[in-house]
């Protein structure tokens, strides 16, 4: 009988996406090729502690809430010997011994947002040796930083949605920014941007912090926006809102040395905007109401500008050196014109979430869709 090759699974983690990593995980664990790959669970709670032995989280789903990794009365520390490569993975017992945890073929880090997705973690495998699932340090780092990702991608030809960047270490939130309300309006001014605006932390996902501002001039309005998003990031932009649907492609590429693949473009389409047209596609539409919105894969946009926007998706992927998996979220105008809005570098794997599902209508199945991507970040 064939040995199983050993996967760490990582989930849960310290950004806000904390349960949406945990509903994601929950979601590849009960797709996982058990019959090819023992799974290794390793929790990250919100406090940044490394745990095995803790609850199971192949049992979480949205209908039951949203669940977060906890220490348990069984749980252990993890303990790493960087040194030691796939062989340093190791729990701490009662007595304070180590016991190792086994030999670690690779890690699949289903984690979402920074300390997960931003290269942090990536870094430590790339120092330990240790073959992972996913982009590397400085694809997920630029990825995660819509300032950064926004540069990268207009150096490379693509065109973004104009926006400004603030650093808001350099105001005063005591009031919560109320005295710079003016400011923050005279730098949308000058920028020239286009009402309504979205504001966004730049490096935060699931849309945690992102408030669309409606009312012109108004400076209260968009110096509370600027405040919910500090929050969550220093760093935050001030972006032109866009009159268009928003088309998402899975991209995968599981070693380096392969050409990407790219999936249909699918849509979410907010299914209450005809009675709400304030609706925007926010964590409650992604995860929380099952109403608010619902994906269409392939999107009904014409066979051309399918094509537009697949190669889009693939320029955007290799102007970060993307490797492993992204969805690149793309803005298609009335006129055609195809905008590329964010990049994913480890996006929602839930059942509901438009990555899996791309695929799965471009004809890879969920499970296959797993197995390719381990095997893929062990040979390359």
């Amino acid at each position: 009988m064939a040995q199983l090759t050993r996967v760490a699974v990582m989930y849960g983690g310290k950004a806000d996406e904390h349960p949406i990593s945990c509903i994601s995980v929950a979601s590849v664990l009960r797709a996982l090729d058990t019959s090819r790959f023992e799974p290794v669970l390793i929790g990250i709670t919100k406090q940044g502690e490394w745990i095995v032995d803790g609850e199971d989280p192949r049992q979480w789903a949205l209908d039951k809430g949203l669940p977060q990794v906890e220490r348990t009365p069984g749980s252990r520390s993890v303990v790493l010997s960087i040194g030691d490569g796939g062989d340093g993975f190791y729990a701490r017992n009662a007595d304070g011994t180590l016991e190792s945890l086994g030999h670690i073929d690779v890690v699949l880090p289903v984690l979402h947002g920074p300390y997960g997705e931003d290269g942090t973690i990536q870094g430590l495998f790339e120092m330990m040796g240790v073959p992972y699932v996913g982009c590397g340090v400085l694809a997920s780092a630029a990825a995660m930083d819509k300032h950064y990702t926004k540069t990268l991608l207009a150096a490379a030809g693509i065109a973004v949605a104009p926006g400004v960047t603030l650093d808001t270490r350099l105001y005063d939130a005591s009031d919560r920014f109320a005295a710079y309300g003016e400011r923050f309006l005279d730098l949308v001014d000058e920028a020239g941007l286009q009402y309504p605006l979205f504001v966004k932390p730049s490096r935060a996902g699931s849309s945690f912090g992102v408030t669309k501002v409606e009312r012109v001039g108004d400076a209260e309005e968009l110096a509370a926006a600027v405040y919910e998003a500090s929050l969550h990031d220093w760093r935050v932009i001030v972006e032109q809102g866009i009159d268009a649907r928003e088309i998402e492609c899975a991209v995968l590429r599981p070693r380096g040395e392969e050409e990407p693949r790219v999936s249909l473009p699918g849509e979410i389409v907010l299914d209450r905007r005809a009675q709400d047209d304030d609706q925007f596609y926010d964590f409650d539409s992604k995860y929380m109401d099952a109403q608010a919105s619902h994906a269409e894969v392939p999107a009904h946009i014409p066979d051309e500008l399918i094509e537009r926007v697949r190669a889009t998706a693939l320029k955007a992927f290799l102007a970060i050196d993307g490797t492993g998996l992204s969805r690149v979220d793309t803005f298609v105008t009335p006129g055609g014109d195809v905008l590329v809005n964010e990049i994913n570098t480890m996006p929602g794997f839930t059942s509901i979430s438009m990555y899996p599902k791309a695929w799965d209508a471009t004809g890879i199945a969920y499970t296959d869709l797993i197995t390719t991507l381990i095997l893929g970040a062990l040979h390359r």
